[in-house]
Formats: C-alpha cells, structure tokens, sequence
C-alpha cells in the first residue's frame, strides 16, 4: 500500500505528503535517482536551459545522486529547520526515515543542511532563505555539517 505521495506544497513547490501514519524510526523510501560525480551533474545542469530546481544529493564518498535523473519521489520533499524526517547513508544508497511519529496528510520534511562554496553572502542568504516557517526557523536552509553528512541541493 502506497505511504507516501507527492503533491503541491503550502511551503514551496512540490511536497511530499504522508498516507498513512508513519512511525518514529520507520524507513520510509530510498532517495533514487543516477549516481555520478559532482563535476558531471555540474555540467548537466549547466547545459539546461532552465534553471529550475536540481535534485542532487551528496554521499560521503564524493559522489552524488541525481534525483533529476531517473529519479523518484523523495525529491521532492522539502527543507525545514525542524524536520520530521532524515537522511541516512548506506551502501552508497540514500534513504528516509521518519524521526517522529507522523500523522496522514502532514508533509514529510528533511534538514538540507546545505553548504555552498562561496561565503554566505546577501545573495546567498536570499537564494537559501528557508520557508519552513518554524518557531526556531534559521531562516537559511543552509547549515553547519559534521564531516561526511550527507548535502542535498536544490
């Protein structure tokens, strides 16, 4: 029976949204799509005439998975400072957990934690400004990450 599905969301774009009741702990689908190096999913997504969203999702061995490529639903799922799910790395494979219970109809959310390259400037802070909308939101989807965290770009 289908747990999750994806539709618009009152935080940004597309969301992903629970079906059913989803429990603390639970796995909840893996994050697919084309593994690559960064350098390639750079270029792909240099050479597109959008400039849309990317779906890349980094994995501690300097890889990425490009969700934008054959990938599934779980790239959609949003930013927010208090996220109800997370990310964990096995395997080379990338999967969603829920971290609380989580009731139908609630959108699923997972902490980006994104890191740029350049210092966080003005631009920065407005082209990562998060919308989640949280009492303790840091209004960034930018974040502090321990080494070998897992880094999701949108």
């Amino acid at each position: 029976m289908k747990r999750v599905t994806v539709r618009q969301s009152p935080v940004h774009g597309k969301g992903v949204f629970a079906l059913l009741p989803l429990r603390a702990g639970e796995r909840i689908f893996e994050y697919k799509g084309m593994v690559t190096t960064w350098r390639e999913a750079a270029r792909w997504y240099a050479r597109r005439s959008d400039s849309g969203h990317t779906f890349l999702f980094g994995l501690s061995d300097g890889r990425v998975i490009d969700g934008g490529r054959g990938g599934n639903g779980a790239r959609w799922l949003n930013h927010a400072c208090a996220a109800n799910c997370e990310a964990v790395e096995g395997d080379g494979r990338v999967f969603i957990e829920a971290i609380r219970d989580i009731a139908p109809g609630e959108e699923l959310f997972i902490d980006y934690a994104l890191e740029i390259e350049q210092q966080a400037d003005d631009d920065a802070q407005r082209d990562y400004a998060c919308r989640c909308g949280a009492p303790l939101c840091r209004g960034t989807m930018l974040g502090a990450l321990a080494s070998g965290a897992l880094v999701l770009a949108v």
